[in-house]
């Protein structure tokens, strides 16, 4: 196996080729956490690897409460099953929280604040009711809590890390707030264990070949919390050695890759942020280094859609032109990081025409 190999591999472990999962829903849970600060990217994520590919169903999932959008892992907001983001907030809130402390400190965000942040917000929101995140800044701008800036936005994300608040149900094209008890009601309990363990053997079955310090990045775990979720999920996983370094999968990858290598093989269009980029400590499988600059300009943060052809990324693309949010049919416009086949060059608008363009913002 070569590293051309493991990009190949994680294209059809991840659905992006080959059968789509059924719905929305089903998608969400095999990745089990999908990378969603751009909110229309992550719809897109979501629907490229389905099988009706409507990013409208992607929606339909999130209006009805089966899958929401919060801070799971990484400080970064993730799409995840609804009723799995309990059970991983106690994996990684208290990590989280106590990594974000001097920065608490530095807003003059204190505990009595936070409780009356949070007691407003559930006053606000008690009985079903939501709030656009504007709405839910001014109901804390009016009591006079959000003096300095960006403590709306931290005091939002710690009530979000403690499980109170939730980014829920779309409304004019944005996702509400809720409150998570309520908008999830039964959500699954795990202990401590169980919880690494499910983790780890959903991410590997869901991203493989990947190895455990992946894991351990993704997730923010501590890498003896990612040995304790590997050693209940090994038993379940393929192992696969790469230069040395031990990679584990789903054991079903090879035999689907061997059924499906020609369309693993073709040019796929991914949207901003997807996890067959950030899914990874080590990218390369994927994004060659050399490259690395042209998808995250700056290293700032921002990653950029990306060509995919042969299982590694050949370039970044992005639709020209006005036009309304969801609308299909605009050029696109690639830039390649060397040349293009003939054969890429060609299918680009075609595989652009079929893109599951996101009916919503941001």
């Amino acid at each position: 196996m070569t590293t051309k190999d493991i990009g190949l591999l994680r294209l059809v472990a991840q659905r992006v080729v080959g059968p789509g999962l059924p719905g929305a829903v089903d998608v969400v849970r095999h990745m089990t956490a999908m990378q969603a600060q751009a909110f229309a990217a992550s719809v897109e994520a979501v629907a490229v690897r389905s099988t009706d590919r409507d990013p409208h169903e992607v929606v339909a999932a999130l209006n009805r409460g089966e899958i929401v959008r919060s801070w799971p892992m990484r400080g970064t907001l993730h799409l995840t099953p609804a009723e799995d983001l309990s059970w991983m907030l106690t994996v990684t809130a208290d990590r989280m929280l106590a990594a974000a402390a001097r920065r608490r400190a530095e807003l003059g965000i204190d505990d009595a604040m936070i409780e009356r942040a949070r007691a407003l917000a559930v006053d606000a929101l008690a009985g079903g009711r939501s709030l656009s995140r504007d709405e839910l800044m001014g109901v804390w701008y009016y009591a006079g809590m959000l003096e300095v800036k960006q403590r709306g936005y931290h005091l939002l994300w710690h009530l979000a890390q403690h499980g109170h608040l939730v980014l829920g149900p779309v409304e004019d094209r944005k996702q509400r707030i809720v409150l998570l008890d309520e908008w999830v009601p039964r959500p699954r309990l795990l202990d401590r264990e169980q919880a690494l363990g499910e983790w780890a053997l959903r991410y590997f079955r869901s991203h493989g070949p990947a190895t455990l310090k992946d894991f351990a990045w993704w997730t923010k775990v501590t890498m003896a919390d990612a040995r304790t979720g590997l050693a209940i999920a090994r038993p379940e996983l393929a192992t696969l050695d790469v230069d040395g370094a031990e990679h584990l999968m789903d054991p079903a990858a090879p035999a689907l890759l061997g059924d499906l290598g020609r369309k693993a093989r073709a040019t796929v269009l991914l949207p901003a942020f997807d996890e067959m980029i950030l899914g990874y400590q080590d990218r390369t499988a994927t994004l060659p280094a050399e490259h690395a600059g042209r998808v995250v300009p700056g290293a700032n943060g921002v990653f950029k859609p990306v060509v995919v052809s042969g299982g590694r990324a050949v370039g970044t693309w992005r639709r020209v032109g006005r036009g309304r949010v969801g609308e299909k049919g605009r050029p696109v416009d690639v830039e390649p990081f060397t040349s293009l086949t003939t054969t890429t060059q060609r299918t680009v608008p075609r595989v652009a025409d079929s893109y599951p363009v996101a009916p919503v913002a941001g």
